[in-house]
């Protein structure tokens, strides 16, 4: 059983961004809807992606989500990276260095599983940081050795 669940306040559209984020993961799904009372009025959305469990409040405009908080997401190959950064940054934003603004507003950091390696080697980083979707074919020539070319 999963300990800590991210609890993500919407402002009335919960339950359209849970079947959003549901229809982009290949492992996804919605695993619950509590509502308000004994009204149709949606309270919360259960749902889960990849494994990771995840709840959705319609708690109104009193908060919005920033930076300060973002989904990582380990991604196997460019492929995967493309799919998801054209996909989640669609009607949101795109941030520098992986990470971008969903259309609700929910920041996703969108990496390669290699990338911890990727940035131990020289220029990878300055590369990085010139990129908004990451290239893993650019990080690997930005940090190749120049004495690997031979």
């Amino acid at each position: 059983m999963q300990k800590i669940t991210p609890f993500l306040w919407f402002d009335g559209n919960a339950e359209e961004a849970a079947n959003y984020y549901v229809s982009i993961f290949k492992n996804g799904k919605i695993t619950g809807v509590s509502r308000f009372g004994a009204t149709d009025a949606i309270m919360t959305v259960s749902f889960e992606i990849e494994g990771q469990k995840f709840i959705a409040l319609n708690g109104g405009p009193h908060y919005q989500f920033t930076p300060a908080f973002s989904l990582f997401v380990d991604c196997e190959d460019q492929a995967e990276i493309d799919r998801l950064w054209s996909a989640l940054s669609a009607a949101g934003a795109e941030d520098k260095c992986g990470w971008l603004r969903d259309k609700y507003g929910v920041s996703w950091q969108i990496i390669p599983s290699c990338f911890g390696e990727l940035m131990q080697k020289p220029g990878a980083v300055q590369a990085m940081l010139s990129m908004r979707k990451l290239d893993i074919e650019a990080l690997r020539r930005a940090g190749a050795d120049p004495g690997d070319a031979a």
